[in-house]
């Protein structure tokens, strides 16, 4: 998906000529620590809470410090990826989003990136996960997927958390049965280290600590 088809409609841009208290009475609203910050069709830049607390009295212009004002973007055109990237390397609240002639047209919110992600993984979707631990030259889309198939299974998604400083990483697999004990024979009869699993009773439990985890990874 492209960043253009995520942009949030809720959380209308700010402009040079807005006051530090309306700035702070919107962040309040929308439930976020950073706004969007456009001068006509122009995009200035991002404006946080921090900042507007530090430099500027509830009557002053945003304007007024406009050079100071960081300027973190992706284009429409990009994947949806790019704007988590940002996330993670800014730890930002939102993320605007340009066109071709860098013209703003709107942001991203945490909240509607997470929502594409959840439908990406088919997190909502019966079924069961299964977490393997291994090696990274020991990883094979191929051949897990081909056991999940020889059991009667498909791999719904898969992700991979690598470990830092470590050549290990951790495979995420999401397969449509509800039962996956045959699977999981297979996995470990193929020499797989399964280090967590999740069927269908359990499998709430297991997302919401994932749900948890990738907000704790958004810094919300």
């Amino acid at each position: 998906m492209l960043t253009r088809d995520l942009i949030s409609i809720d959380v209308p841009p700010l402009t040079v000529n807005d006051d530090a208290k309306k700035a702070l009475e919107w962040m309040d609203e929308f439930k976020v620590s950073h706004m969007p910050v456009i001068d006509k069709t122009s995009y200035a830049g991002i404006i946080s809470d921090l900042e507007i607390i530090d430099l500027l009295s509830p009557e002053e212009h945003i304007g007024k410090i406009r050079k100071n004002l960081g300027k973190p973007f992706v284009f429409e055109y990009q994947h949806a990826y790019e704007a988590l990237k940002l996330y993670d390397l800014l730890k930002i609240t939102l993320i605007p989003v340009l066109d071709e002639r860098e013209r703003y047209m709107g942001v991203i919110t945490q909240q509607k990136l997470l929502n594409y992600f959840a439908e990406m993984t088919d997190a909502k979707d019966p079924g069961s996960l299964i977490v393997l631990a291994l090696h990274q030259t020991d990883y094979s889309l191929s051949q897990i997927a081909q056991i999940a198939e020889s059991n009667g299974a498909k791999v719904l998604s898969l992700f991979l958390t690598p470990h830092h400083d470590s050549t290990e990483l951790d495979v995420t697999i999401k397969i449509n049965h509800q039962d996956a004990s045959a699977v999981l024979q297979t996995l470990e009869r193929y020499g797989y280290t399964i280090k967590e699993s999740f069927t269908q009773s359990e499998l709430k439990s297991g997302l919401k600590d994932r749900y948890d985890s990738f907000m704790h990874y958004l810094n919300i």
